[in-house]
């Protein structure tokens, strides 16, 4: 299975043939949960790091400490 990667963070890449679009979810999380929809790649990867990136900054701003990216 292929992933997308980001600041050290992995996701997977699913097809929903019902609503013809891709998606995912980060891996390894236990605690939160990130997912991310498109119905091209570009949107899929946009939508990816978007969520990533606000899920960082979610937790500066909380002064929580982001979970460690999956190993």
């Amino acid at each position: 299975m292929e992933f997308l990667e980001y600041k050290g963070y992995k996701g997977s890449v699913e097809y929903s043939k019902e609503d013809d679009c891709l998606f995912g979810k980060v891996q390894g999380l236990r605690k939160a949960t990130i997912l991310y929809e498109g119905k091209s790649v570009d949107e899929l990867c946009k939508d990816f790091e978007e969520g990533i990136d606000s899920y960082l900054e979610g937790c500066k701003e909380c002064g929580v400490q982001p979970e460690n990216p999956y190993s």
